[in-house]
């Protein structure tokens, strides 16, 4: 049997919220593989954060960020079960995180189960319709699509994202992490990202040819544009004449002064 380490139960607990002896029970049948002694908790339905997953959570947080310059804003509801973990210091961080994660990642839902089933078909007829699919027979093609779909759906929802300040999990592992340590089902119930001027097609203007517009004159851009580098350059060389001719008048000067 292979030797279970005290770092890795604890790994295992932080990731699936189980007792520590379950944890190290799981690794024990499972040769310290923690992908499969996760699977073998599920299983035995040990697991802690799938335990309270049932249970009410209508307590939590409205919480808020807003980024450097007021560019991105976000609000964010998380609920758990009391108002007494609402008011706890490690709950109110990690709903402040997941504001933060949701201002950095861009994603529109929060599972996947909230994804409407006319884009999910959408992106499969996308998909289906690539070129490099062409030519290959259907059962392969289904298979393609259904793996990219998969992806793309994943890239959509909140808690399939990883987490922004430790990439080795995703945000459904670091609720259930919270689960454990609270000992309440946590559930990230709806969230709304604001971005500045997103969705607002802007106009693009020629502020020359506007003003020549209000004055009823009709300008040539380019051509005034030329004009007026022609005119910078022609006064930049006639600037550039005048010292010589000081320098003439000076040595005449030099000149009669030394015949007399």
């Amino acid at each position: 049997m292979a030797e279970i380490s005290a770092k890795l139960v604890k790994e295992l607990r932080e990731k699936t919220g189980a007792g520590m002896m379950d944890c190290k029970k799981a690794l024990q049948e499972t040769e310290g593989n923690i992908e499969k002694a996760s699977e073998w908790l599920r299983k035995k339905g040990i697991s802690s954060a799938e335990k309270k997953a049932g249970k009410v959570a209508a307590e939590g947080l409205v919480g808020q960020y807003i980024h450097i310059g007021g560019r991105i804003g976000v609000l964010v509801e998380v609920n758990c079960q009391t108002d007494f973990v609402a008011r706890n210091e490690a709950f109110k961080a990690l709903v402040q995180n997941i504001a933060m994660q949701i201002a950095a990642s861009k994603v529109e839902y929060v599972k996947i189960s909230d994804i409407p089933a006319a884009i999910a078909d959408k992106e499969k007829e996308i998909e289906m319709g690539r070129d490099d699919l062409s030519g290959k027979p259907e059962a392969m093609k289904e298979k393609i699509v259904q793996g990219r779909i998969e992806k793309r759906l994943k890239e959509m929802c909140l808690l399939d994202q990883a987490y922004v300040k430790d990439q080795n999990i995703t945000i459904s592992e670091l609720l259930a992490q919270n689960v454990a340590q609270l000992g309440e089902n946590i559930q990230v119930r709806r969230f709304v990202r604001f971005e500045l001027g997103e969705g607002i097609e802007k106009e693009e203007t020629d502020f020359a040819a506007e003003v020549a517009a209000q004055m009823g004159v009709s300008v040539d851009v380019e051509s005034t544009t030329e004009e007026g580098i022609d005119a910078e350059a022609s006064e930049t060389e006639d600037a550039s004449d005048e010292p010589k001719e000081e320098k003439k008048k000076e040595s005449k000067k030099d000149g009669k002064k030394g015949k007399k």
